[in-house]
């Protein structure tokens, strides 16, 4: 190819004698030559397209985080559309090596980068997905594997009959296998239903926590009076798989994704029964202190946090062979109930001339004194009626602004409801109808309300501004001392209920006191997140740091054989930071040891005084709020649509206004065209005035002015530029994706006027 472009080149600046000529001749031959080249190499590779079906190299053509944002993009652009070809998606193997990466990290506790992929695993991933679409692969296999973990090392065909005997009829982790199919099926289901669940639900939904359920029943529940509070935890134990299929295939209706979620229902789990292990009495050994090199225990702080999940959280739903499909297949069965409340929310709104605060058709708080943003008026007969509904896991919450004979309405219809649809007997007993004033607990959480009486301002008619005492309440959101009382309780970190007493704890008793201090210091940090929205904070938060204080004071006093907690306090400090026993051998001055590196830092502990606890979370939570990689999906599809540029350059034209690229636009044409015109003029004087020398330097001169004046339009246009940009963030909020792509191809467009400017000065005067 380039001994035939060189010749084209060769001859055709032979043939042509105009410079101007040359450079549109040359590239003419240029585009020829590209277009050429490009169509050969097409079809070389529609000859080489087809891969080979055994060779995982060759069927990765994008990455798996592409596949799945394009899924994603897809199901929020038509989330009410019905899905039928999420078979495709299986298809891509591309998405088989993300979930094999995924499920290595949790397997191995690091990520593996898709270059470390070893070419074996490929090949067995592969026939995995082979197996999946050929419908041989079987659920639970405890034998025979298409893939093993990287960590399993066992040869299963030289176990013995009595291993072989036990793997079959004992309760086995999940195969290696079943969960890479699992990932998959989750990350071809889940985009397809986030894009359709209901904004009421809490759990087990990304960018959803328990904490952004709190901030929403801040925001939506004041005012109301009586509350309904519903369990539906035990259809979390499980339901029938008519029930789970019929609700699957609402929206999706493609056979094989179906087909095997039907299969991981269906097919029994192989589980042993508990056998009790007799305790064996061994001789009392000396335990000694963990060395700095030696391996410490596993992070007790972790697991005693878990500990304090709430009610609504602690159960997690696992379905027969389903694993982590299982919540996502929960909530959308229980989407139903969702929609059916949205619709009785709609239904007992009633709203009232009376009560300006929710005078809206949703029913949202757009009004009202705007220095109270929870403040809501008092109900009574002539007050707004209204219903709002939260739900998180199988725990739901329901709050009527209005008389107790609505609550009692809607608790009858909801007994109807949850009786046909999912067949489970609820009684009055099970969804209790409670008074604000009594507390609610929802969350770990008690929400109560206070009367407060604001000065409420407003506007009459005629522009007079009226002042009056008006009656209101608030909602306030507290932590429930009792329930963080019960959880230490549970932890053996105290014993008591009414005056607690801490305990030590003698899970720590082998770790440094470096070590221990720092485990219990995340421990309470995690506790300061946890208790981030309640009013009672720092209450709560100096409680739980008391309470593990005086644990690890005991323990101490235990461990070093000090006696009193207050000897530990008194040589350790109030936060515990200084070393409680010196080692042999050592100089006691403990700050020279550290300035040298020959001890280790004691970290003492944190939030020992109620004013080191930070205060509580008052943002307000916006009303429609949305997780973040919701936003950007939203906006994605915004932008990615031709109404919304249409739109833009309608408003453009409306306001008189001219969007940069049209500005850019004109002056290339205007200085092509003088370019041209002037090229024209100076040629015909060139040939008239060719004898005298003196006209020529003054031409020169001239070219040279006109080049730097050329030079400064440059200057000019990228102070258009940066004028563009400043009107994008200052000026009107319609110009902002104009103005976006104009700032990105602004240096492509100074390029290339420089260009046409510089063939036109060389045109004219080549010398």
């Amino acid at each position: 190819m380039n001994r035939h472009l060189t010749f084209l080149c060769h001859s055709t600046l032979l043939k042509t004698s105009n410079p101007r000529t040359n450079g549109f001749t040359l590239f003419r031959a240029f585009m020829y030559t590209s277009t050429r080249y490009n169509n050969r190499s097409n079809n070389f590779r529609r000859v080489n397209s087809n891969p080979d079906p055994n060779d995982p190299s060759t069927l990765m053509k994008e990455d798996g985080v592409s596949v799945c944002s394009e899924l994603w993009i897809e199901s929020f652009r038509n989330p009410n559309q019905t899905v039928t070809n999420l078979s495709n998606y299986l298809r891509r193997f591309e998405l088989w090596v993300l979930a094999y990466q995924k499920v290595c990290a949790d397997e191995m506790g690091a990520y593996m980068p898709k270059s470390s992929v070893q070419r074996s695993a490929l090949e067995d991933l592969l026939a995995l997905r082979n197996a999946v679409l050929d419908n041989r692969f079987r659920w639970g296999a405890r034998l025979e594997f298409f893939i093993k973990s990287p960590k399993d090392k066992t040869e299963y065909e030289s176990l013995s009959k009595r291993k072989i005997r036990a793997i079959l009829t004992t309760t086995q982790p999940s195969p290696f296998q079943d969960r890479i199919v699992q990932e998959v099926l989750f990350m071809i289901l889940e985009p397809v239903y986030e894009g359709r669940f209901s904004e009421k639900s809490y759990a087990f939904r990304p960018g959803r926590t328990a904490h952004t359920a709190l901030r929403v029943v801040r925001r939506s529940f004041a005012g109301y009076l009586w509350y309904i509070k519903g369990d539906l935890s035990t259809i979390l134990d499980g339901l029938k798989v008519g029930m789970v299929v019929s609700a699957l295939m609402r929206d999706v209706r493609d056979k094989m994704v179906v087909d095997l979620v039907k299969s991981a229902l269906t097919t029994p789990v192989i589980t042993s029964p508990p056998v009790e292990k007799k305790r064996i009495q061994r001789k009392y050994q000396k335990k000694r202190v963990l060395a700095e090199d030696e391996p410490k225990p596993d992070p007790y702080w972790l697991e005693s946090f878990f500990g304090f999940a709430p009610e609504e959280a602690e159960k997690v739903p696992t379905w027969g062979h389903c694993g982590i499909l299982s919540p996502l297949l929960a909530n959308i069965c229980l989407d139903e109930l969702d929609r059916w409340m949205e619709g009785k929310i709609k239904e007992f709104y009633r709203p009232s001339k009376s009560d300006v605060i929710w005078n809206s058709p949703e029913g949202e708080v757009d009004q009202g004194n705007t220095s109270w943003p929870e403040f809501v008026p008092t109900s009574g007969p002539d007050k707004t009626r209204k219903i709002d509904y939260i739900r998180f896991g199988g725990h739901f919450l329901i709050g009527v602004r209005g008389p107790r004979a609505d609550a009692a309405i809607l608790r009858k219809q909801l007994i109807e409801f949850c009786d046909q649809k999912y067949m489970l007997k609820l009684d009055n007993e099970s969804l209790p109808i409670e008074h604000i004033t009594k507390g609610i607990m929802f969350l770990d959480h008690v929400l109560c309300r206070r009367v407060v009486y604001p000065t409420l301002r407003y506007t009459a008619t005629g522009g007079k501004i009226i002042s009056e005492k008006g009656v209101g309440t608030l909602l306030s959101v507290t932590a429930s001392l009792k329930q963080c009382i019960k959880q230490f309780r549970k932890l053996g970190f105290l014993k008591g209920d009414r005056d607690p007493d801490p305990q030590p704890c003698f899970r720590m008793f082998h770790a440094t006191q470096a070590h221990t201090n720092a485990q219990m210091n995340k421990l309470l940090t995690t506790m300061v997140e946890w208790y981030r929205f309640a009013d009672n904070r720092k209450k709560i938060v100096n409680f739980c740091s008391y309470i593990i204080r005086g644990s690890l004071a005991k323990l101490y006093a235990a461990k070093y054989k000090l006696r009193s907690r207050a000897k530990v306090y008194k040589i350790g400090d109030r936060t515990l930071r200084r070393p409680l026993k010196e080692k042999k051998g050592q100089s006691p001055e403990y700050n020279n040891l550290l300035r040298m590196g020959l001890a280790e830092s004691i970290e003492g502990l944190q939030y020992t005084r109620m004013s080191l606890v930070p205060e509580t979370d008052y943002t307000l939570f916006p009303v429609g709020w949305r997780p973040d990689h919701e936003k950007a999906l939203l906006e994605y599809i915004r932008l990615d649509d031709p109404k919304t540029f249409e739109q833009n350059r309608t408003t453009l034209i409306e306001e008189g206004l001219i969007s940069p690229q049209d500005y850019v636009s004109m002056l290339v044409w205007n200085y092509k065209r003088s370019a041209a015109i002037n090229g024209v003029n100076n040629s015909e004087e060139g040939k008239m005035l060719s004898g005298s020398s003196v006209q020529k330097e003054e031409q020169s001169i001239e070219d040279k002015e006109e080049h730097e004046e050329r030079l400064h339009a440059t200057n000019d246009v990228k102070f258009l530029i940066y004028v563009a940009g400043f009107e994008r963030d200052h000026v009107s909020p319609t110009c902002n994706l104009i103005s976006f792509l104009f700032i990105i191809f602004g240096n492509y467009i100074i390029n290339s006027l420089q260009s046409i400017w510089m063939i036109s000065i060389y045109s004219v005067n080549p010398t």
